[in-house]
């Protein structure tokens, strides 16, 4: 199953120049079972990494444009009255799907944003006091743009929380827009991209993820990093036990993408920033996300690397 990895990011790479390390870090919390948030500019290609990770993996694709008027029921469905039938019959909303892209979902109301606690959490969506199941897999792709905040509503701790990694996809470097416009001259490569995984195997994936091993002296490693996080003098608000369980597994999909089953050190510094950052409370005066990211670098240089045999016994 591994060797379709290269095959995926290849394949997204088509899209989305530059970007691996973007790319792998997303197929990561797909795999560890989690949704991103991407916070950047507009035009950076956050749309676009979605839609060509929703095609490489042959899944499909939702799209929510989040506003200040939409309402829960514009996310998650309800029931209208079928006049020839004289029943209720279920509208179903954009939630259901197996990639679903919340784009600018700083945009709505706290209560619109709240809708889609229960379907990142639970994978369920409650409607007139039914319980609804999505079909699996289900991953959550939110964007926000971190410049332009009038007519905005900020997310709160709680939902932040419910993201496995904080993601941006940054400006790209002088080769790497040379080749965007190379790749882009003459036609847009998206329509094109086709299935290089089938649902199936991207489930069977999912499973060998949890798998994975963990010694428990890489579980003490990510537990001293997180209680780092609460103990430092900058934080208002250190990363939750919620948050260790995301390290967790971010990790043990990022060895088992590189080809391990059983985490290392390295595993955990890779994902560390991405899952950690977006859960830290700054205290006054380094209110940035910059800031958190720097924080969590620098805790990961202060705290000690275990050096043991990793594998499993």
């Amino acid at each position: 199953m591994r060797d379709k990895i290269q095959a995926i990011l290849e394949n997204a790479g088509k899209v989305i120049i530059g970007k691996e390390k973007v790319t792998t870090l997303m197929l990561a919390a797909l795999l560890a079972d989690g949704h991103v948030l991407l916070e950047d500019v507009p035009g950076t290609g956050k749309t676009k990494l979605a839609r060509a990770l929703a095609k490489s993996l042959g899944l499909e694709f939702g799209r929510i444009q989040f506003t200040p008027d939409m309402l829960p029921a514009d996310i998650t469905g309800l029931h209208i009255y079928n006049r020839q039938s004289n029943e209720f019959e279920l509208k179903k909303g954009p939630v259901f799907t197996n990639i679903l892209l919340a784009d600018e979902i700083n945009r709505a109301t706290p209560r619109t944003q709240a809708g889609l606690l229960e379907c990142m959490e639970e994978r369920q969506v409650t409607i007139d006091g039914k319980t609804e199941y999505l079909d699996m897999p289900f991953f959550v792709v939110a964007t926000q743009n971190p410049v332009e905040t009038a007519g905005t509503f900020s997310l709160p701790e709680a939902q932040l929380d419910r993201f496995l990694m904080k993601l941006s996809m940054g400006l790209p470097g002088r080769e790497e827009e040379i080749r965007i416009l190379e790749t882009y001259r003459n036609e847009e490569p998206l329509p094109g991209l086709q299935a290089v995984v089938s649902k199936e195997e991207l489930l069977q994936m999912k499973r060998e993820v949890v798998q994975v091993y963990v010694h428990r002296s890489i579980e003490e490693y990510m537990v001293d990093l997180v209680a780092a996080t609460r103990e430092n003098t900058k934080t208002v608000m250190g990363v939750s036990p919620r948050g260790t369980l995301a390290l967790l597994r971010g990790a043990k999909a990022w060895a088992w993408i590189h080809d391990r089953d059983y985490v290392i050190p390295d595993d955990v510094k890779a994902v560390a920033a991405a899952i950690l950052a977006h859960r830290v409370v700054l205290s006054y005066g380094q209110s940035r996300y910059r800031d958190s990211v720097k924080l969590i670098e620098e805790i990961l240089e202060s705290v000690e690397t275990p050096t043991e045999e990793f594998e499993k016994p």
